[in-house]
């Protein structure tokens, strides 16, 4: 990386950056420990940190889950195009109400993809018992 990123198209520049750069900047842009994502994905914290080490890469039901927690597309994650972060900002301290919102909102968005996750594969399940004339 350049030592002036300002000179850069971005901070997650496609060609300067790798996934596990933009999972982990999305992660901490998100206030979320590695422990606390590694919980709400159904994964272990060493899983999380290879996928940040790009050492890994989660599978598409994982990265759609992951996506929706950090509050970025499938594709920024992927290849830095798409919604995404712009770069490290100054948070403001949110008051604690509205924080608490965001923190059901982001646990309905990983219920919500758990749930539609199940229903894919009671559906697989469905289709193959009708074409077995069950």
């Amino acid at each position: 990386m350049n030592a002036d990123v300002t000179d850069g198209p971005g901070w997650y520049d496609p060609e300067a950056t790798t996934f596990g750069d933009r999972m982990t900047g999305a992660r901490e842009a998100s206030g979320l420990s590695q422990a606390e994502l590694a919980k709400r994905l159904g994964v272990k914290v060493k899983t999380i940190r290879a996928w940040e080490n790009d050492q890994s890469e989660p599978r598409a039901n994982k990265l759609q889950m992951l996506a929706g927690l950090l509050g970025v597309s499938i594709m920024w994650l992927l290849s830095g195009a798409g919604e995404g972060l712009d770069g490290p900002e100054d948070r403001a301290e949110l008051p604690e109400d509205l924080a608490e919102m965001l923190g059901e909102l982001r646990k309905i968005k990983v219920d919500q993809a758990r749930m539609s996750e199940r229903m894919g594969r009671l559906e697989k399940r469905l289709r193959l018992a009708l074409s077995q004339g069950v």
